[in-house]
Order: structure tokens, then sequence, then C-alpha cells
């Protein structure tokens, strides 16, 4: 691309203001394999290197266990580019040292050899003369930060503990209310009850994050990721793609949340491009010139009016709009992709006496505890249902699947009925209620539990 074939005059530029003699004869590099198309600006360090130790200006010491990448400036400087993590593991995985400039927030990576070069007079006294890359953060230390609360929402007690659930269970959650009931803060404030990323995860979050030259001070910092795309992104833009290839908002929202506010305001195919990276956790493109691969783990969040006005079945406002147009939009609401939603709650105005007296509710701290133990105990139980059964043997029933009793699967059975469920509803229901045992920490998933399950199936589109 333009920056690659620009680089023959910053390289030319840089060398002679770091006081290197630059060739007159004509310099031909070859960027192997030729079928591969190159972009960024990351090549001018590794070429420049190359030209000087070609001509005998720098030492070659320890150059071939080295991997160079950077930009040149025109007065000498190296500047950082993207993908600073994502170097970090081709070295590590190369066993080689990585030079490269240094970065605004670095990483410090296990198991690598990050030197860093501000300016390549520094290369004149050799590659082992160059200081390593250090970090004031470890991120392996960091402690997540709180900048949200659930605490500031008060009146939605009921929506909390639905979140609380899909916390535990890791399903997906769709908001359903009037303008101005809290849709917005309520999924805001998801991300300050999740457990913290794991060190794999973290690092495929940076590495995505790097690559895509987004910020990770907050990565770093130990949030959670958090994606609020706005209702016009393009395909490309959500799923991934381009040219060059860049990660999308699904990636970007790796071990965190994407909020899609507005659903019924999204495009209707780049809604169905979420389908298959919901199920696979993982994005594949396929380019002419090669299959891109990137990590797509997100908890899916959206929010939604329940009709144009946005009043439909509210207490006290009337809704407006023609059952025609009501019709429209509550199918934009339904379709494949929403049925892959486990919860839908449905969201009400607070009371505005409530509001007024600002009575206290659950704050995140004891959202993130109940979510935390939860979740252990669910990690606990799977371990144990591994280690009882073979690993041959195979659930028949969904009451052995999610570990029934006989009163739930009689109330399962009768919603089923009642409801009209279809396979996948039952499945779904059924996930939700081992996720509220889960949030109990009973092992077994009692009639209480169905039930409460069937709450949090709300308004959908196609009932």
């Amino acid at each position: 691309d333009n920056a690659v074939m620009e680089a023959r005059l910053r390289i030319r530029c840089a060398l002679r203001a770091a006081g290197f003699d630059v060739p007159r004869a004509s310099i031909t590099v070859n960027l192997a394999p030729g079928d591969m198309r190159k972009t960024g600006s990351g090549f001018d360090l590794p070429i420049a290197v190359a030209i000087l130790a070609a001509t005998g200006q720098i030492p070659l010491n320890h150059l071939d266990d080295c991997l160079f990448v950077g930009e040149l400036a025109l007065d000498g400087a190296v500047c950082p580019v993207r993908g600073e993590v994502a170097y970090q593991i081709l070295a590590r995985a190369s066993h080689l040292i990585l030079v490269g400039a240094h970065a605004g927030s670095h990483v410090p990576l296990a198991e690598v050899d990050h030197r860093g070069v501000d300016t390549i007079r520094r290369l004149a006294h050799g590659v082992s003369t160059l200081p390593p890359v250090t970090s004031a953060v470890s991120y392996t230390e960091v402690e997540q930060t709180e900048r949200l609360d659930f605490s500031d929402v008060v009146g939605q007690e009921s929506i909390k503990r639905g979140l609380a659930v899909a916390a535990v269970g890791d399903l997906g959650c769709l908001m359903i209310g009037a303008p101005g009931s809290g849709k917005t803060m309520l999924a805001r404030r998801l991300p300050t009850i999740l457990p913290p990323l794991s060190t794999d995860e973290l690092q495929e979050a940076l590495c995505v994050h790097s690559v895509a030259g987004e910020p990770i001070d907050a990565l770093l910092q130990g949030e959670v990721p958090f994606r609020r795309p706005h209702h016009s992104i393009s395909a490309a833009g959500l799923v991934g793609g381009g040219r060059p290839v860049r990660p999308g908002e699904i990636s970007l929202a790796h071990g965190g949340v994407l909020f899609l506010d507005e659903l019924a305001e999204f495009s209707s195919h780049v809604l169905q491009m979420l389908r298959q990276p919901m199920e696979d956790h993982e994005v594949r493109i396929v380019r002419a010139d090669g299959v891109y691969r990137f990590p797509a783990a997100f908890r899916l969040l959206a929010a939604s009016n329940p009709c144009p006005c946005g009043y439909l079945g509210d207490r006290e406002v009337p809704c407006t709009c023609a059952p025609a147009a009501i019709e429209r939009y509550r199918a934009k609401l339904a379709g494949p992709l929403i049925d892959r939603i486990d919860l839908v709650l449905d969201v009400h105005r607070p009371d505005p006496d409530v509001i007024v007296k600002g009575e206290s509710g659950l704050d995140s701290a004891t959202l993130r505890a109940m979510v935390e133990a939860g979740r252990a105990f669910r990690s606990d139980r799977v371990a144990h249902e591994r280690c009882t059964f073979d690993a041959d043997s195979k659930a028949e029933s969904m009451a052995d699947r999610f570990s029934m009793t006989s009163d739930a699967e009689e109330a399962l059975l009768a919603l089923a009925h009642t409801q009209h469920l279809t396979g996948r509803g039952m499945q779904r229901l059924g996930r939700i209620a081992r996720a509220v045992a889960d949030l109990a920490q009973e092992a077994l998933v009692s009639a209480t539990h169905v039930m409460e399950a069937a709450l949090y199936q709300g308004r959908r589109g196609d009932q």
C-alpha cells in the first residue's frame, strides 16, 4: 500500500539525519512472500537495519536473533506502530528479541525480551547496547477499577437480578422498555459485576485492541471490554473486514460486553451476521489473500423500545402507534438472532417517588459478590459432573442435562404447553433456570427456579 511505497523516502531522510551514509546505487528490497499484500509502516526499521548491515555501518552481532518493527520519522526517530502485543507474541513464538520503539502503553508479556530504540543512531553501537523496554504497570497485578455503580440506578431491582443471572450463566440479554426507563444506565454498569479477565483472555483482548489501534489503558487497569457501536455500523465494522482486514466490534468486545442500543434500528443483514460468532466464539473472514480468524467470545446485551413511539405497554403514557407500525417494529425484534438471546427483560419506568427520595438498592459490589460466588459454584459443579459421568455418556433428557427435580420438570412441561415453546425455547428456559440455581448455589434446579426463569422471557417479537 502507499505506506509501504513511501518507506523509501522516509528511510533515506532518516538515515541522512542520523549521520549514516546512504548508498547512491539502486537498492532493491524484497518483501517476501511476494503474493501477500504488505500494509503499514512497520517495515521502515527492518529495511533500514538491512541497508546499514549490508553496507557495514552497524555491527552484525545478534542481528539474526532480533525481530525489528517500527516506523521511521524524517529525523531518524523510531515511532511505534499498531500491534505491539501481536509482535511480542510472534517474537516469543519465534524465540527472537523484539526491537522497536518505546510504546506509550507498553504491555509486558512473559518470556519476551523487548528492546527499545528511540533513534536509529543507537544502532551504531550494536543491538546488545539497547535498553530493555519496561513498564511501571504489570497487567497481571492490577485490580479492576470502578467508575460506574449499580447503586446509581434505583427502582430496577428485578432487572439487576436478571443481569446477575445473565452474568453467572454467560447468557445473552435483551432489555425492552420505554424511553428513559434506565436501559442504557443498566447496560453500562454490567461490566462492573463481571469477573476480571483471565490471563489468556486479557492477552487476547490486548492483542486485538493493539492490532486495531484501539487504546489499551482501560484493559491494563483491569476493566472488562465494553463496546457500544452505533446502529448505523456496517457489517465490516461490526464483524470485521476491510482492506487491510481489521477486527470488528465483536472482536474488540472479546471477554466483555457488546451492547447494541436501539436494536430495532440496526440493519437486519448486519444483525444476522452475529449468529455464527455467537455460537463459535470466533470470526472467520475469508478473502482472496487468505483466511483471517479473530476471537469473539462476547456477552451480547441489547436494548430496544417496544414500539416506534416507545410507550407500548406503559402504565401511564398511552401508545400512539398504529397497529401496522407496531407489527412492523416488532417483526424487527424477531428472527433467528433474537431467538438465540436467552433473557428478555421488561424494563418499566421507575416510580417518581423512588427517584426523588433516592432509595438505595443493590450496588455493584453486592451483585459482583453474588456473581463470583455463583460462577465459582458453577465451575465446581461442572467439574464434579465431568468426574462423575463417563466421557462417552450423554444425557438423554433436559432434566438430566440441567439436573432438574421432578417438580421442575413438570413446571417446564407446563410452561412449554401453555406458552407453545419450541425445542429451542425449552432449552433456553432450561439454561436460564440452571443459571438461577447456580446463582442460589443449589445443585438441583427446582420448580421455583423454573418459574423465575419464565419471568425473564419478557416480550419477544415472535410472541
